[in-house]
């Protein structure tokens, strides 16, 4: 996806380069450089590039409907241009010239279609280098090949599966059995074999497999080709010895160190830039329905620290008062008409930076949780508590790539997430996270 995105800002700040030397009657040079005009040219980028992200085009590099494509190009130029227009209302200087402006916008909307089918046709496939065999029918490593199969982008392609009985339901050509192995490996010649049998005592190929091996063959497991494709970890392969004898599993000291001087930073800069909006919403809360305008609820945190989370009340008072603790669900009617706006919004939340400030959270994190629901979810979830080995987040990992969800399933994807979030935890990830956010927040995402 960065190849993808590292071309077409050069290609959508090209088309309105060449357009300045096709439609400008005077020297483009000097209006380009000289006068310092190129910073129009890359505002108007920004402004497509940032729309192609808004419109999920850096999510999936598929082109599934060419009229579709060239709709969200369109709408794209015509956001930047109208942010463009914007700007000429505060100065008539900052507004590109008429031609350059209708000239390059035309050819962004003509090329970037163009070569974003191209790129799918042949730059993708060009990069499908990696033959890949997969051994084993178990239900994780089907589910491991759905989601690779959705990512072309990985640079796999799967020339089918060895089953272990009998042939499966499953998202790819049956090639023979697991004892079948080494003949077919020689005829299929793959560069990984993916290892994901249902039942490996006494059955999985270990000699055939060790021989592969040494002859240049990768091995992987399932869980671990899970995680490259989902994103998150695959809690129902792992086992406890795993996570005591890993050294990846994390999280890593020196990141944390990191992340909590960071996050005490970009604390205090919220608090401080959010401070107006903050005053408004209060006001908002108190017009519209009686009661305190902040609510505290007791939250689990690092190590199991109980500590207060602040938010916006967007709810009735004494809501829980007959149900007790319970999720929040669609439609709930406990939330009041300006806190469903609230929450849709994420504007509820921004109280917590105050948490951060304190020390009891961080900006990016693993959900907190309520004390009742970590013991019940802790009951039935493997692994569970280990999600509370770094601080809590405003956002999240789990937060940013999944719905929100009140059932146990939802909970398992989500420890799933943040045990990756926790594996993986760095500033640079962090940075991904806040700048995602952002997205999901003005298009009303994940909310409820």
């Amino acid at each position: 996806m960065l190849g993808l995105l590292v071309s077409e800002v050069v290609l959508v700040v090209a088309c309105y380069t060449l357009s300045a030397f096709y439609s400008l009657s005077f020297d483009p040079q000097v209006y380009l450089i000289d006068e310092g005009n190129y910073w129009k040219i890359l505002f108007v980028a920004l402004c497509i590039i940032l729309g192609f992200y808004f419109q999920d085009l850096y999510a999936d590099c598929r082109v599934t409907s060419r009229l579709m494509l060239v709709q969200q190009v369109c709408l794209s130029v015509g956001s930047a241009l109208l942010m463009l227009s914007l700007l000429g209302y505060l100065n008539s200087e900052w507004i590109l010239p008429r031609g350059l402006m209708v000239y390059g916008s035309g050819l962004v909307i003509l090329l970037v279609p163009l070569w974003r089918l191209f790129y799918w046709r042949f730059v993708i496939r060009a990069l499908q280098t990696e033959r890949v065999l997969l051994l084993g029918n178990s239900s994780i490593l089907a589910e491991t090949t759905s989601h690779i199969l959705e990512r072309p982008e990985l640079g796999y392609t799967i020339t089918g599966y060895l089953c272990e009985i009998e042939p499966v339901e499953f998202p790819a050509p049956c090639l023979g059995k697991v004892s079948e192995l080494k003949e077919v490996n020689e005829r299929t010649k793959p560069t990984r074999i993916i290892v994901g049998m249902a039942e490996r005592r006494g059955r999985l190929p270990v000699q055939d497999l060790l021989e592969i091996r040494f002859a240049g063959v990768i091995i992987e497991d399932a869980a671990d080709a899970y995680e490259l494709a989902t994103r998150r970890v695959c809690t129902g392969k792992i086992q406890p010895s795993q996570l005591i004898f890993t050294s990846e599993l994390g999280p890593r000291r020196q990141a944390l160190a990191l992340q909590n001087i960071y996050s005490f930073i970009l604390g205090v800069i919220g608090m401080l830039l959010f401070l107006p909006l903050m005053l408004a919403v209060g006001l908002l809360v108190k017009a519209t329905s009686a009661g305190s305008v902040l609510y505290k609820q007791k939250r689990v945190g690092l190590n199991g620290k109980i500590f207060n989370v602040i938010k916006f009340r967007s709810m009735y008072i004494d809501a829980e008062a007959r149900t007790g603790a319970v999720w929040a669900k669609k439609n709930d009617p406990r939330i009041t008409g300006v806190g469903r706006w609230l929450r849709k919004l994420r504007l509820d939340e921004l109280p917590q930076f105050w948490n951060v400030v304190t020390g009891d959270m961080s900006i990016v994190g693993p959900r907190p949780e309520r004390p009742e629901f970590v013991e019940t979810l802790a009951q039935q979830i493997p692994y569970y508590r280990q999600r509370l080995s770094v601080k809590p987040g405003i956002t999240g990992w789990a937060q940013i790539n999944h719905k929100y969800g009140d059932t146990e399933l939802d909970a398992i994807i989500k420890l799933e997430y943040d045990l990756y979030y926790i594996k993986h935890v760095a500033p640079a990830l962090d940075g991904y996270i806040i700048f995602h956010t952002i997205k999901v927040m003005l298009l009303s995402r994940g909310a409820q």
